[in-house]
């Protein structure tokens, strides 16, 4: 049986899962506004869909998952706003839907854990949309929803080398701060593993083993590169944008645990310390 996955917002992650699947055998159709990258989109074998409703709508009927990660702008969920209508006409015969979410939606826990069990109490405008978002999904009738609340993402092209190598890193300083993060690979290994293990209505916290202070990321980064490391600023004196300054507004430690134990995922990169390792192996080669 021909399996279709239709990507709303063929970015950074949806990229990565297309990736895992095409040789698999799937067809993937990812979307786009842009004919520019609509061309980019197709050499890489994902067939490109514009974001039109008519096209749109026709590729949702061809689908047979769909992979959702158009965040919020304008205070809607710019898919639900297009295909509201069609989703709730096609829920009963989609396989699997997948939303990406983000840990932001936990809000602050002076670094104490959080699962999938504690209340979503966002305290920035960005975790207070994706519960927003996250509610529109869950109010359509039927489908087969799975939420994945992934923490910072890096990878390949993503991550603190470019900054160490420009110059802009800075290890700023805020005591007591943490943050999670999970490598793209193993987002989408953890993707995959909820399409061959389907739980509809199922969240996942989607990062890593260790959530880490970040100013020990860009350390061990300007260590790989063999540069001196950046100095260490306080972070009430750092000239910050409101958007970068929001994210030291909440500390948390978010478990994995749902992912391993009822998806059956072993992390490929299960901290930074591996995951950098890997990219300036990889960036080598």
């Amino acid at each position: 049986m021909t399996r279709t996955l239709l990507t709303l917002g063929h970015g950074y992650c949806a990229q990565a899962l297309a990736h895992r699947l095409m040789p698999l055998g799937w067809t993937v159709m990812g979307t786009t506004r842009s004919a520019e990258k609509a061309e980019e989109i197709a050499e890489t074998g994902v067939r490109p869909v514009m974001w039109e409703e008519i096209t749109l709508r026709a590729a949702l009927a061809e689908a047979t998952h769909v992979l959702v990660s158009a965040s919020p702008r304008d205070g809607e969920d710019p898919s639900i706003a297009v295909l509201g209508d069609a989703l709730r006409e096609r829920a009963p015969a989609l396989d699997w839907v997948g939303y990406l979410s983000t840990t932001g939606v936990y809000g602050d826990h002076d670094g104490g854990w959080v699962d999938e069990s504690t209340p979503l109490e966002p305290s920035t405008e960005r975790g207070q949309l994706r519960v927003m978002a996250e509610r529109e999904w869950q109010s359509i009738p039927g489908l087969p929803l799975h939420i994945f609340r992934i923490a910072g993402i890096y990878g390949p092209g993503r991550g603190p080398f470019a900054k160490v190598r420009r110059g802009t890193a800075r290890r700023l300083i805020k005591p007591g701060q943490v943050f999670s993060r999970i490598h793209v690979e193993d987002i989408a290994q953890v993707l995959h593993a909820s399409i061959e293990h389907p739980n509809p209505g199922a969240a996942y916290n989607v990062c890593d083993d260790d959530p880490a202070p970040p100013q020990d990321v860009i350390a061990l980064a300007a260590d790989l590169l063999g540069v001196e490391r950046p100095p260490e600023v306080p972070l009430e004196e750092a000239d910050m944008s409101p958007m970068a300054r929001s994210f030291y507004a909440e500390n948390k430690r978010v478990s994995n645990a749902r992912i391993k134990d009822e998806l059956g995922v072993g992390l490929k990169y299960p901290d930074y310390r591996v995951g950098l390792r890997a990219l300036l192996e990889a960036e080598g080669d």
